[in-house]
């Protein structure tokens, strides 16, 4: 353990040309890189106390792996030592590339079949949101996921939120259906009366573009609610 130790203090470019991550990678492919390696080379630079992939090693094990990562916000990893705001934005691109890469192939594409399912999509990132963020799950007509869109960002309201906003996209995709997701920062994920009036209005006017919107969930910290099976009564049609 010492040895290793030893060699993740030395600077990269004092390591032989074959041990360097990105000469590795062009010789023996990216897949025979470990995770840290990987996450080095988006990286590029290490400090003056600590190589690229030592970083890289540390930032794994703070997180808790790439899971970790990818649910920590852009400013929380720029308070890291050594990061910055660079790259910071250079971690959360990479792995967004990652995310849309898996949601480009129709086999591999998430289908939704719960509101748990759902849920595991958006909780790792949108629980710890500083502000409120209003998210749509496009879905076609099997419910698998075509793209998940930023809608507004901010608190919510009836009078700030543009239902035109909300199904853009959606429209412009071709999707069969939506779910709706916003985090409530206060880490409660209890609707409020403005959540359940938002949620009406988005009902009916997915019913005149004919999209569905299959649910709505309220994300708070390590747990959500779903209005589908909370208030089944905004999807009923009134007579």
């Amino acid at each position: 353990m010492k040895e290793k130790d030893e060699l993740y203090q030395v600077r990269i470019k004092d390591l032989p040309s074959t041990e360097r991550p990105r000469e590795r990678l062009f010789r023996h492919g990216a897949h025979s890189l470990s995770t840290a390696e990987l996450l080095a080379i988006v990286l590029r630079t290490g400090t003056g106390g600590e190589n690229v992939v030592s970083m890289a090693g540390r930032l794994l094990a703070r997180y808790g792996g790439l899971d970790g990562l990818a649910s920590a916000s852009p400013h929380q990893l720029s308070r890291e030592h050594g990061i910055g705001h660079a790259k910071a934005a250079q971690i959360k691109a990479a792995l967004e590339l990652g995310k849309r890469l898996m949601l480009s192939s129709s086999d591999e594409r998430p289908q939704i079949t719960s509101p748990a399912d759902a849920a595991a999509l958006l909780m790792g990132e949108m629980a710890f949101l500083e502000q409120e963020h209003l998210r749509a799950i496009q879905l076609d007509t099997k419910h698998r996921v075509i793209e998940i869109t930023t809608v507004a960002i901010g608190s919510l309201n009836t009078a700030r939120l543009r239902l035109g906003d909300m199904f853009r996209e959606a429209v412009r995709n071709n999707a069969a259906a939506i779910i709706v997701a916003h985090n409530h920062p206060s880490g409660d994920p209890t609707p409020s009366r403005e959540d359940m009036n938002i949620t009406r209005e988005m009902i009916e006017a997915g019913k005149l573009l004919g999209i569905k919107v299959l649910d709505h969930l309220v994300i708070g910290k390590q747990q959500y609610v779903s209005l589908k099976e909370k208030a089944p009564s905004l999807w009923e049609d009134k007579p």
